[in-house]
């Protein structure tokens, strides 16, 4: 019983309670001598800490004769003494808690609901007899973070080898026919081959992109060097994409400044990405002969970027970047006249592989559901932001702010 009246020492008139009294309650008694160093430390541990006394075959008589600090945010515990079960009603760390009051650890997990489900993992210790009956310490670890990382990386996997299975069947049907059936039938040959070429290179991009998403979040902690011209970056890409653009007759209208007014910070491989994937999607989405915007705009707050500009559209921001104070960016947006994207939808775009039902994006080069994905983590590696505003039946516009290169109050 040392630890436990060094760390929860009997009562005195002097010190008060971590532990009020509700109105109309009696007033907890005071510690009789001043609390122990070890006190201070348990109530200041970010963890919810309880220490519980009881006899586990009285289920209503167990009390909590201690809480920490985040003990008490977490449950509702009001008094010193309070009972166990007014606060803590989950039945399996109720369970753990027992075994602990009879001398074994116990382990759980509990999940709280809410606005914001959070997991939690609980451990229960024993902590030998008290004067109601045996103690027991209960300790409870947010895993909130760890499980939702696990899950994503459950959905990825199986995302991955879904998007890598069918093209694989695909394949795998039509060398079957060629090798059966089809193998003297030259048209059928020369068509079934053209298939089995495009799920290859399907397959290629998808490798591809995975490979360039891993590399990116490798080093997204890192900031990166260098310096580039947000316009001539935007008017390469354009001179590369010029056959995609040709195939739809799209007409294209450039807004840029004079060269070296939209100087940006980056790696110029990993902006050439961005734009890349920004306008891709415009063409892809975009209807025969429509018109395509894109504008670089030089030396904006942050401010007036997050403006919205079409009264009928919804704007998200998709990725915010820290804003310290005088920072300035260079802005590019890629506006189509697709179909647009409906409201509920646009949280979800920088999501793997996610795709906005309903939506075709025609042309024989089918998007693998990574092209945002990898905008997002390319923009978040380089201190910058993104966001989409669109309408359902006006077409969507997505926009990349980059912090402008050079500038004395600009903070990489």
């Amino acid at each position: 019983m040392s630890i436990l009246n060094t760390l929860w020492p009997r009562r005195t008139a002097e010190a008060s309670s971590p532990i009020v009294a509700r109105p109309g309650e009696a007033s907890p008694a005071a510690p009789t001598e001043p609390p122990g160093p070890f006190r201070t430390l348990v109530e200041s541990l970010p963890d919810p800490v309880l220490v519980i006394e009881g006899d586990p075959s009285e289920p209503a008589a167990r009390r909590i004769i201690f809480a920490n600090a985040a003990a008490r945010v977490l449950f509702p515990i009001r008094v010193e003494g309070a009972r166990l079960l007014t606060a803590l009603r989950h039945p399996e760390v109720l369970e753990a808690v027992d075994e602990a009051l009879l001398g074994a650890a116990g382990e759980a997990v509990m999940e709280t609901g809410g606005a914001q489900e959070r997991v939690w993992a609980a451990q229960t210790r024993p902590l030998g007899r008290g004067d109601s009956g045996g103690l027991a310490l209960l300790t409870l670890r947010d895993e909130t973070d760890v499980r939702r990382a696990e899950r994503m990386r459950v959905d990825f996997l199986a995302n991955a080898s879904h998007e890598l299975r069918t093209p694989l069947a695909s394949l795998s049907g039509f060398i079957e026919t060629l090798r059966g059936h089809a193998r003297d039938d030259p048209d059928a040959r020369e068509k079934f081959l053209g298939i089995m070429q495009a799920q290859a290179e399907r397959m290629a991009r998808l490798i591809d992109d995975l490979l360039s998403l891993s590399r990116i979040e490798l080093n997204e902690h890192i900031a990166p060097a260098g310096r580039l011209d947000l316009a001539l970056a935007a008017t390469d890409v354009l001179d590369a994409l010029v056959p995609l653009v040709r195939e739809k007759s799209l007409q294209v209208e450039i807004a840029f400044p004079e060269k070296g007014a939209a100087d940006v910070e980056g790696d110029r491989d990993q902006i050439l990405q961005v734009i890349q994937n920004l306008i891709e999607n415009a063409v892809k989405y975009s209807p025969a002969q429509a018109v395509l915007s894109i504008e670089v705009l030089p030396d904006r707050p942050d401010e007036s970027i997050a403006l919205p500009r079409d009264p009928r559209a919804t704007r998200i921001t998709l990725l915010a970047p820290d804003r310290p104070q005088n920072r300035r960016f260079a802005v590019i947006r890629v506006t189509d006249h697709g179909p647009g994207i409906p409201r509920d939808r646009l949280p979800r775009l920088t999501e793997r592989f996610y795709r906005v039902e309903g939506q075709k994006s025609g042309g024989a080069r089918a998007g693998t559901g990574l092209g945002l994905a990898i905008v997002k983590h390319i923009v978040n590696r380089h201190r910058g932001g993104m966001a989409v505003e669109s309408a359902e039946g006006h077409g969507a516009s997505f926009t990349v702010w980059l912090p402008v290169a050079n500038t004395k109050d600009n903070l990489s």
